[in-house]
């Protein structure tokens, strides 16, 4: 669930597969997406675990909420897929200073309200709800999906650029995440209405 919402290319994942394809300061900026993602999901689940301890009712109601929010997360990346884009990476000119892409990748972590939504919320509720003994397990699981993503996109631009370059593969990634949001949004209302 933690990889097919990071996955979902926004304005963060854009400028980390920017950030690799210029080769700038690469490994600063896949640590402090990482590793913000990581303080998001482990504060969401904890905190999560608490609020959800006091009232059960609320797990019933946050799931149901989540549902929705990715149904709708996926009918926007369904309709992406149906148009043509592809990314654009500046060329030439002088490169950021590190402290100025790090500047940067904190702005389009942090200053974006979908990433409370997605690692506080969403995936924080979701693992606030796995038995206590699971909960370190789960934000290892999620946070290494972080990871693995971040890594792969700014590391690996150099080898998907060819890849993403062409706008039929930026249609068949948009087509999977609206697939596996829609996947993750009923067993989310089987979760809520089953209790299962």
């Amino acid at each position: 669930m933690s990889f097919g919402l990071i996955v979902a290319i926004g304005a963060q994942n854009a400028f980390v597969l920017r950030q690799g394809l210029r080769r700038e300061h690469v490994g600063r900026v896949v640590l402090f997406c990482a590793v913000a993602d990581a303080v998001l999901i482990a504060a969401g689940v904890l905190g999560m675990a608490q609020a959800l301890g006091q009232n059960p009712g609320l797990a019933r109601v946050l799931a149901l909420a989540g549902a929705v929010f990715l149904a709708v997360y996926g009918w926007q990346a369904l309709r992406r897929a149906r148009q043509v884009h592809q990314l654009n990476v500046a060329k030439g000119g002088a490169g950021l200073r590190r402290s100025a892409a790090v500047a940067q990748a904190a702005a389009f972590t942090l200053l974006n309200p979908h990433v409370y939504l997605d690692t506080v919320l969403l995936v924080g509720s979701i693992g606030a709800q796995q038995p206590a003994a699971l909960r370190g397990w789960f934000i290892a699981g999620a946070s290494g999906a972080s990871l693995f993503w971040f890594a792969l996109l700014g590391f690996g631009a150099r080898w998907l650029a060819p890849w993403f370059a062409r706008p039929r593969s930026w249609q068949a990634l948009d087509g999977l995440i609206g697939v596996t949001m829609f996947v993750l949004s009923a067993l989310l209302v089987r979760h809520a209405l089953i209790g299962i």
